[in-house]
């Protein structure tokens, strides 16, 4: 997940500040999951210290880069 990347955290700190199960947190970074429920997202984007519309900013979220 780059935006562990650009704050130097690792899983178990992000685990740690979202309550986010470790498990969970490693299915998403490792892309085992079809989807992820929005609370999932606002609950990471919380331990991340960003905002929802941050999160969605990323170049992976553009619609060139979506699957169909």
């Amino acid at each position: 997940m780059e935006l562990l990347d650009e704050r130097n955290m690792t899983q178990y700190q992000l685990y740690m500040k979202s309550g986010v199960p470790k498990s969970t947190i490693g299915n998403i970074v490792n892309c085992s999951y079809d989807s992820v429920k929005l609370r999932i997202i606002h609950e990471l984007c919380q331990g991340l210290g960003i905002g929802i519309d941050t999160f969605f900013a990323s170049p992976l979220f553009q619609e060139d880069n979506l699957e169909p």
